[in-house]
């Protein structure tokens, strides 16, 4: 069996709406309306899998999904990564099953997803709770042409994940609480220089962002 590979790249988008405008006139087909997405992100008993760079996750919208990725690689702006997925039938059983298999929830991220494809592309703006973003999936000339046809030479690019990123904001601002839900980051504001100036490397910034929060 050939080992299927994801390959994306996001970027920091603070105008959602004339990315999503550009789409449309692009001629960009909307194949998932804006949903609400729930992910549950499952850990073995010793902590492994993520020391691994190995995900196990469990995700809701209109769909059902289990997800397994393994550890890949960054080049320039681009990410890949194995990934294999399956669709299940019901998110209360398949949770049951991974705790009977000694599997237990790691966290909790929510995100609402608008879904557009275009040409050989799945192009997704995301509604983070500490930030929009789009991220483009497909081969890497594809994903060249999405990015030039949509203008996001400009915007700067996050290669890394929604959860690695997570991990930047609560240092940044101080952060304790560990799921990734619209609750916990009610009433926070989190600076866009979180992402457009800073990196995984910049750990001894924090009351100068913390400042701004």
């Amino acid at each position: 069996m050939t080992t299927p590979y994801e390959t994306e790249v996001k970027f920091y988008a603070p105008d959602l709406a004339v990315i999503q405008q550009r789409l449309e006139d692009a001629g960009a087909i909307c194949t998932a309306p804006r949903i609400l997405e729930r992910n549950v992100r499952y850990e073995n008993e010793t902590h492994s899998l993520t020391e691994k760079g190995i995900v196990l996750r469990l995700r809701q919208d209109s769909r059902v999904r289990l997800t397994y990725k393994e550890s890949g690689e960054v080049k320039g702006d681009l990410s890949h990564r194995p990934e294999w997925e399956i669709e299940v039938s019901d998110f209360e059983t398949m949770e049951m099953i991974l705790s009977k298999l000694g599997f237990s929830s790691y966290m909790v991220y929510e995100k609402y997803r608008t879904t557009y494809t275009w040409q050989d592309t799945e192009i997704v703006l995301d509604e983070l709770p500490y930030g929009p973003f789009v991220e483009i999936e497909g081969e890497e000339d594809d994903i060249r042409a999405a990015i030039k046809t949509f203008g996001l030479e400009g915007y700067t690019a996050q290669a890394t994940s929604y959860v690695k990123l997570f991990d930047r904001v609560k240092r940044m601002l101080g952060l304790n609480f560990y799921n990734l839900t619209f609750k916990n980051f009610e009433g926070i504001d989190v600076p866009a220089r979180v992402f457009t100036e800073y990196t995984d490397d910049d750990q001894d910034r924090n009351s100068d962002i913390e400042d701004d929060a």
